[in-house]
């Protein structure tokens, strides 16, 4: 899978750079940022997958995280991809909301006409992404996954489906229960269709209970959250966790909200979770 530079740039002893392809999931052209430590120059390095929330694209964390200060002490390379198809063909919501078509793919396929053409995230993730950092000196065996909010539900819920695929996954503020807040009977609806059964496969919360690896979950959730109440829910993960005897650490911030400035907070302690 050829891989197009964008642009590139030196970043605190590595390279920064931003890189497109052909998906076949998606059926267009896809972007995603790339940070490769100085390590990476002499062999593969471990790998974090990251993916963005509502209204992003592939630069939103490069450019407001400071992730990559934290990946260069560890020598990890720093994977963000684009939170949907993009293109003249790909449609959009057709009221101009935020909360679904361009940059709210929610990391599913889509099944409902016009959005299956294109709509295919989940395999872009598990898919075609990987295919393309095979052309990158990134080890896949040593990869992880995190996100925030939409891509924190995108996050917990490909690790918990994909055993043995990842091995760490964290989340910001994430969507941990799409079946139960208007987001998610938004977006799976519009996507998947009415039918919640179909739902389940992409929800945190209905995931873990039969997870089929324990791999450890670190949440960091503000409490100043405007959304923690009717669109987050986390007590939800952490009754699901409980009652599965999933391991996952809860850790709740008073003073904090939805806003980029909490990852670039806490984005140390992630990665070195990973």
């Amino acid at each position: 899978m050829a891989l197009t530079t964008l642009s590139e740039t030196r970043c605190f002893g590595g390279r920064q750079l931003r890189l497109s392809h052909t998906s076949q999931s998606c059926k267009c052209d896809m972007t995603f940022a790339a940070f490769l430590p100085a390590e990476a120059a002499n062999g593969p390095v471990p790998v974090m997958i990251w993916l963005s929330g509502l209204t992003c694209n592939d630069e939103n964390f490069t450019q407001k995280a400071g992730a990559q200060r934290y990946a260069a002490e560890h020598g990890m390379a720093l994977i963000a991809p684009d939170t949907s198809p993009r293109g003249d063909d790909v449609p959009d919501d057709p009221d101009g909301a935020y909360d679904f078509g361009l940059a709210a793919g929610f990391y599913v396929n889509a099944t409902e006409a016009p959005w299956a053409t294109h709509y295919h995230m989940y395999d872009y993730i598990t898919k075609d992404l990987p295919e393309a950092l095979g052309e990158l000196p990134v080890d896949l065996g040593r990869a992880g996954i995190a996100g925030h909010s939409m891509g924190g539900h995108g996050a917990l819920t490909i690790a918990l489906k994909n055993p043995g695929v990842y091995q760490s996954v964290s989340a910001f503020a994430p969507i941990v229960s799409p079946m139960n807040c208007p987001w998610g009977h938004k977006a799976l609806g519009g996507y998947l269709g009415p039918d919640q059964a179909t739902w389940a496969a992409h929800d945190a919360v209905a995931l873990v209970a039969d997870a089929p690896e324990r791999l450890p979950l670190l949440v960091d959730q503000g409490r100043a959250d405007g959304f923690l109440d009717e669109q987050l829910k986390p007590e939800l993960l952490r009754a699901a966790s409980d009652r599965a005897g999933h391991p996952l650490e809860l850790r709740l911030h008073d003073g904090y909200d939805h806003s980029d400035v909490v990852i670039a907070t806490f984005i140390g302690d992630h990665i070195s979770h990973h």
